[in-house]
């Protein structure tokens, strides 16, 4: 199975996370598939690739709990459900 979920990266005590398509089985910090946005919970500061995380979620990729939450925030389903009524 596909997932979206965060990859840590950054010092010890400071880090920062991408949000990445990797299979369910791979490692964290294992070689994702397609890396598709940045996630920093000191400064609550988002960038997205937005169409590229819109077509990964209609090709059945699942989110984690946390990246969920952070698409949630970005409005991102709203898109996804708006696409797939054209």
């Amino acid at each position: 199975m596909i997932k979206l979920r965060l990859k840590r990266f950054g010092k010890k005590r400071e880090a920062s996370y991408r949000i990445v398509v990797i299979n369910s089985r791979s490692r964290r910090d294992g070689r994702p598939l397609e890396e598709l946005g940045f996630y920093n919970p000191r400064t609550d500061e988002t960038r997205l690739d937005v169409p590229g995380i819109v077509k990964r979620l209609q090709q059945g990729a699942q989110p984690t709990d946390t990246v969920r939450r952070i698409l949630e925030k970005a409005n991102v389903f709203e898109q996804v459900s708006a696409s797939a009524n054209q």
